[in-house]
């Protein structure tokens, strides 16, 4: 009777041990998954951030440069499409947050060409409201970098956590999937062509 009672004991004490351990390798996938989605919507912040000054930054131009309508129509465009895209926080993958990448990435091309546009405008140029609009711009830019820089930080160490063994067995049997990255756009490693 006593070896019975050693023998339910030790089985107790393994049973809730094994659940111990599971239940602390779940909980820390789903702490780490959260992570990821948090840093992924302040990502999306960051580039709804840039959308909302773009309509008074186009605005501005418009009053100096009316006759440039073919370049605020395509920020303008270009902005309706960027808005558009979305990613959902579950089907973060790779694909997806490269289509994300490339809708944000025509948006940062066409602002370049309508920031280009204050070469032909001095007056625009030294109008105080355009400046300001380009000083929140170019700040919410390094914001983007950082919230991109931070986000991929949580992703790696997510997806590094659930490849791991035997973590790897119960993200799997959990529905853990990895998560995708941001990475440099095509290009991006050539240094750009200045001339004079």
């Amino acid at each position: 009777m006593k070896k019975t009672w050693i023998v339910i004991a030790v089985v107790a004490v393994v049973v809730i041990s094994l659940f111990g351990w599971v239940k602390g390798m779940y909980n820390g996938m789903v702490e780490q998954e959260e992570t990821v989605n948090k840093a992924w919507s302040q990502v999306e912040n960051v580039y709804q951030r840039r959308a909302d000054l773009i309509p008074n930054l186009v605005n501005t131009v418009k009053g100096y440069a009316a006759h440039e309508s073919e370049t605020l129509q395509g920020v303008v465009e270009a902005r309706a499409k960027a808005t558009q895209m979305t990613v959902n926080v579950d089907d973060l993958t790779e694909e997806n947050i490269k289509k994300y990448q490339a809708a944000q990435g025509d948006l940062q091309q066409a602002i370049g060409r309508l920031l280009m546009l204050t070469e032909n405008y001095p007056d625009l140029k030294a109008n105080e409201n355009f400046r300001d609009l380009q000083a929140q711009l170019e700040g919410t830019e390094n914001r983007i970098t950082v919230e991109r820089q931070k986000f991929n930080e949580a992703a790696k160490e997510y997806n590094t956590n659930i490849r791991k063994f035997p973590t790897n067995i119960f993200a799997g049997m959990f529905g853990f999937e990895k998560k995708g990255y941001f990475e440099a756009q095509a290009g991006a490693e050539k240094a750009p062509e200045v001339k004079f």
